[in-house]
């Protein structure tokens, strides 16, 4: 039997993996790595972070064998990175900067920790620009040699997935992206 490719999904929370998780794990070796110092404020971070266990553990028990990285939270990289983009749009400038904060750690994480490919949850929001998230991780993929995979979560009712898993699982699903710039719009 041919080994399965070891994949670190990036994933911004629970939800939004949920439903990534039960198709990717069919495939590959999944580790979720948790890397989002963009969410705002801590108690935030620890209720999605919390979701995310919560949905690993359900899923595997019903037959996954996901793992869990969670990355240091430090908000400051965030907040030096946007700092003279806080009044961009929703979906702009600031969005850009914060897909390549986290798809270069996770890149890097991946190339760095034996890896073979990676990719995150993010395309699965309608609220995200799937064709520039997927952009980003294919130049990640060749900063840091090791393959990407192209993704549109959101196909197939990706979505819809997230939104029934949250409901199925009873986990915390949140109201607004996560930065403290998000919740104002």
């Amino acid at each position: 039997m041919e080994s399965k490719k070891k994949l670190l999904l990036h994933s911004c929370c629970g939800p939004c993996s949920s439903g990534v998780l039960q198709d990717l794990c069919q495939t590959y070796d999944v580790t979720v790595l948790y890397y989002n110092p963009n969410i705002y404020p801590k108690q935030e971070y620890d209720k999605r972070l919390n979701a995310q266990e919560k949905i690993i553990n359900c899923l595997n028990q019903d037959g996954c064998d996901v793992k869990l990285i969670e990355a240091e939270y430090i908000p400051e990289d965030y907040e030096k990175l946007v700092v003279g983009l806080r009044n961009e749009p929703e979906g702009g400038s600031r969005c850009e900067a914060c897909f390549r904060l986290r798809l270069d750690y996770t890149a890097k994480y991946a190339k760095d920790n034996g890896f073979d490919i990676f990719t995150t949850t993010m395309s699965v929001s309608p609220h995200k620009n799937y064709i520039l998230l997927n952009q980003i991780g294919l130049e990640m993929s060749n900063k840091y040699d090791i393959e990407y995979l192209w993704a549109n979560f959101k196909k197939n009712d990706g979505y819809l997935k997230s939104i029934r898993n949250s409901k199925k699982f009873n986990i915390y699903r949140q109201n607004y992206c996560g930065c403290k710039y998000s919740i104002l719009k």
